[in-house]
């Protein structure tokens, strides 16, 4: 259902806001919504999921302590920045981890094969 997110980018589209294209880029997510679900894609992507929480939220809060002791914002700034930073940490890191176990998926035998 990520895919959905690529909805967003008609903003950018009609809009003066540009940076909302980059919405675009979870069209490729609809690939998984015409699979068939296994065990083994869902534990995929329960892993990738994991993966980008914990480095997003590792992301959002090391950032916004850093950038309040270091550029003396305002606490409200250095959150907003580290939120900003964390959500794009969480989505490159899940679509990341998300093409290589798809691609670990591809390579490993199936059933068939034997």
């Amino acid at each position: 259902m990520t895919g959905l997110l690529s909805l967003l980018g008609f903003l950018g589209v009609f809009s003066d806001e540009k940076t909302f294209l980059m919405f675009f880029a979870f069209a490729v997510d609809f690939e998984y919504f015409f699979m068939k679900p296994d065990e083994m894609l869902e534990q995929h992507m329960s892993r990738s999921a994991i993966w980008a929480f914990y480095c997003g939220m590792l992301v959002a809060t090391g950032l916004a302590l850093a950038v309040f002791f270091t550029e003396e914002m305002s606490a409200t700034q250095a959150l907003r920045t580290g939120m900003i930073w964390g959500c794009a940490a969480s989505i490159l890191v899940h679509s990341i981890f998300s093409v290589l176990y798809s691609m670990r998926i591809r390579k490993e035998p199936s059933d068939k094969d034997s």
